[in-house]
């Protein structure tokens, strides 16, 4: 089924996960950087940018196999979204949890966003591209079990600084 209709949907969606992992990096920037009384998050971005990272080279890769190069157009207004989400969140008195409301929705949009290129790199006998997207999906699901397995804790942490008179949206 390695056809022009199918090179064309697989290509735009390598693509689009191009720019929407380069709004993953604009919206875990804004919050390392915020994230003063919540170390344990800002750490857990960190390693998860580094992941980001490569998970931009990895479809660099397979968009270079297809003679194609990234969306910059696309990438940019990602990124500029990212930060617009992150700045918009800043305002909250309950910013960090606001984050890790969004980070769950985001990680699983990209979650079924790379299960989608698994099929479609399936269904077009694309299977090169199956180790380097697969590889990308646990690092996803890894990262939104995290965001959702660490919500209670960081909503008692919030909670207890609060009480303490502390700064606790950040």
């Amino acid at each position: 089924m390695n056809d022009e209709v199918w090179r064309e949907v697989f290509v735009a969606g390598l693509k689009n996960a191009h720019a929407v992992e380069h709004e993953a990096l604009a919206l875990m920037d804004r919050q390392i950087d915020r994230a003063k009384n919540f170390t344990e998050v800002a750490d857990q971005l960190r390693a998860h940018r580094v992941e980001t990272e490569q998970q931009i080279t990895r479809l660099e890769r397979l968009l270079g196999q297809f003679d194609q190069a990234p969306s910059g157009l696309k990438d940019a207004a990602l990124s500029m979204s990212g930060n617009l989400a992150a700045l918009s969140h800043g305002f909250a008195e309950d910013e960090i949890l606001k984050n890790a409301f969004a980070n769950f929705a985001f990680e699983n949009f990209e979650v079924a966003s790379y299960k989608g290129l698994i099929l479609l790199a399936q269904q077009g006998d694309y299977t090169a591209a199956l180790d380097p997207l697969n590889a990308t999906l646990e690092e996803e699901q890894r990262m939104a079990r995290w965001v959702d397995d660490s919500l209670p804790a960081l909503t008692e942490k919030f909670l207890r600084l609060k009480r303490e008179g502390e700064n606790p949206s950040r």
